[in-house]
This record gives C-alpha cells, sequence and structure tokens, in this order.
C-alpha cells in the first residue's frame, strides 16, 4: 500500500508539473473588495477611472496650448520662469492624473490574488503553451480591457494626447538661423571695453593680478535687450594674468595680449558648456561637463578631454585710460566644434 501511494504521489507531481500550474500552494483566499461583489460601484469606479484619463489627456493638450500663449521672449527671464512653470506643471499634472487612473483601475477592478506557476527554460509542451494562452485570456477577463471598452478607449485617449507637447518642446531644439554662421560672430568690436560679469564695470588693466581669471562681458552688453542671453553666452571670456615669461605665444598672436593678461572665450569647444575652473598653478582651464583641460600658457590649446579644438582667443589691448579693450571680434567660430563637421 505504501508503494501503491508513492505511486500515485509521484503520478500527481508528474501531472502537476505537465500542466505548469500550481492552484494553490498554499496562500490565504482572495480577499473579495466592495467592487467585486457590487456591479454598481465596480461600475462607479470605472467611470472615475475614465473620468482621470480623460482629465490626463485635457492636460497634456492643454500644456501644448500653453506654450504658444505664454512664448518666450529672447532676454526676457520672467517669460522663461512663467512658461516653463505653465508648461511643466500641466505636464507633471498630466502624468499624476495618467499614474493615479491606472493605479486605481488595478487596485479596484483588477483581481488581487496571488498567482504561482513553474517557469520554465526551454520551449514547454503542448499543454503548457495552451495554459499560456488561457493566462493571457483570463489576464483580459480578470482587467476587463475587451469587455471594459470606456475605461480602454479612455486610456488610449490619455496616451494619446500624451506626446503632443512634445511636439511643441522638440520646436525649440531646431535653430532659427545656421548655427555655424551664427558662432562666428559675437558683438566684440574694436574699442570695445573689458567689463566684469555681471556687474559691467569696466576693467583696468592694473586690476588684474598674476593668477587671477575674471569672468568678463562687452561693456555694452546691456544694449541688447531682445537678444540679451543669447549674445551674452556667445560673448562670455575669460581673463586671466600669467607671468610673460609662462607664455608661449606664435608670431600671429604676439599682440593679442597685454602684459601677460590674455582673454579666451569662456565657451568650451566640445558642447559648449561654460569652462570656469582655473588653476593657476598649471595654468590649466577646466571644464566640469566632461573634462576637457585646456593649456592657457599655450594659447589654450587642449591637453585632455573629449573637446576638439582650443578655446579661441579674444585680441585684447588697452585705451588710453588704461581700460582693458578688445582689438576686434573673435577671428574664429566660438563654442561647440560639432557644429564645423560638415563645413
Amino acid at each position: 500500500m505504501a508503494e501503491s501511494g508513492k505511486k500515485v504521489a509521484l503520478k500527481g507531481s508528474s501531472a502537476v508539473e505537465r500542466s505548469g500550474r500550481i492552484d494553490n500552494p498554499g496562500f490565504e483566499p482572495a480577499h473579495q473588495r466592495v467592487h467585486d461583489v457590487n456591479p454598481d460601484k465596480a461600475a462607479s469606479a470605472e467611470r472615475g477611472i475614465s473620468l482621470l484619463f480623460l482629465l490626463s489627456g485635457l492636460l497634456s493638450v492643454t500644456a501644448f496650448v500653453l506654450y504658444f500663449l505664454f512664448p518666450i521672449v529672447p532676454g526676457d527671464l520672467w517669460t522663461v520662469r512663467i512658461s516653463t512653470l505653465l508648461v511643466g506643471v500641466a505636464i507633471a499634472a498630466s502624468l499624476l492624473t495618467l499614474g493615479v487612473g491606472v493605479v486605481h483601475w488595478a487596485k479596484t477592478l483588477m483581481h488581487g490574488h496571488e498567482l504561482v506557476e513553474e517557469r520554465h527554460e526551454t520551449r514547454g509542451d503542448e499543454p503548457t503553451r495552451a495554459r499560456a494562452v488561457e493566462i493571457f485570456q483570463e489576464a483580459n477577463a480578470e482587467s476587463g480591457w475587451t469587455r471594459r471598452r470606456l475605461l480602454r478607449n479612455s486610456l488610449i485617449t490619455a496616451l494619446v494626447a500624451f506626446p503632443v507637447p512634445a511636439i511643441a518642446l522638440f520646436r525649440d531644439l531646431a535653430p532659427a538661423a545656421d548655427p555655424v554662421e551664427a558662432l562666428k560672430h559675437t558683438i566684440w568690436r574694436a574699442g570695445t571695453r573689458l567689463a566684469r560679469d555681471p556687474s559691467g564695470t569696466p576693467i583696468k588693466a592694473s586690476e588684474i593680478t598674476i593668477g587671477s581669471a575674471v569672468h568678463v562681458i562687452p561693456e555694452n552688453l546691456d544694449t541688447y535687450e531682445e537678444t540679451f542671453l543669447n549674445e551674452k553666452a556667445k560673448a562670455a571670456v575669460l581673463l586671466m594674468r600669467l607671468d610673460p615669461a609662462d607664455l608661449n605665444i606664435s608670431e600671429e598672436r604676439k599682440d593679442w595680449s597685454y602684459d601677460g593678461i590674455v582673454a579666451y572665450s569662456k565657451i568650451c569647444t566640445h558642447v559648449g558648456c561654460p569652462v570656469a575652473l582655473y588653476e593657476q598653478q598649471t595654468h590649466h582651464l577646466l571644464c566640469p561637463c566632461h573634462q576637457s583641460q585646456f593649456d592657457v600658457s599655450n594659447e589654450c590649446a587642449v591637453i585632455f578631454g573629449p573637446a576638439a579644438r582650443p578655446l579661441p582667443q579674444l585680441p585684447i589691448s588697452v585705451d588710453a585710460e588704461g581700460y582693458l579693450v578688445a582689438q576686434s571680434d573673435f577671428l574664429e567660430p566660438v563654442g561647440p566644434s560639432f557644429w564645423e563637421r560638415n563645413q
């Protein structure tokens, strides 16, 4: 009898193994929620979830509309703040309502029972594959994806509407003009005084000490109200003073500096990050974004990192009052080099 019982047990185990399903390995019975036993409550939850999905879609469209109702005006920081705030809040609210709706659907209308099944590393047998199809059919029945059309259609509406704001936001990624041509010219002109950033105070050569690094903008920058940010971004300069004996200057650039004072573009030639870290002992400039390093004593040549070329140098001199002035604009494009790869 014991041997017979053992055989029966093994036979039963094989049957379970072949089916790929364990009905109940010891879990407590599934808890019945009010939505499981009350159709009116389930219908009410379905309407509420659909409302959340539709609200999510409406908020996505609202973000799209707000982008055009509150445009960003170049040089006006207030328009940047208000546009970013309104569009960002609308997109965040759209995501929030979509997420709440999905979670509410799972918590109230989908079954919450626990499921255990075996995993097979190889292709299952036909009963197992048939059972897999049954599981998908059960999941469809439990979630109500096919049966609850209002939920399904409202969720699809929300998901279709959600990418709509990206259409407007991606529009700003396309430059309005040829970026290469735009980076070839800044507002530096012959005789423009170098001024401290952000005060705009002109700088005398006598104020710059050896080892110092000063963030510099053109003195007349405030006259470019409509394009203030763009012009400042292109014209930003780092001013440093070295011992003239430490400068390795080519014959072409021997008149571009004054008594060891040199000026270089602050915009990294890799992807345009601000180069702002100066190590006075080694005369190295470091870009904090991708660790490109430039040697100020050797015409800002690249000594490390992904930058493709040296930082452009601004030719400078002094005027009759001792103030540092530009001799001209940069003689090469400022900013990232990838704009120039197809030139």
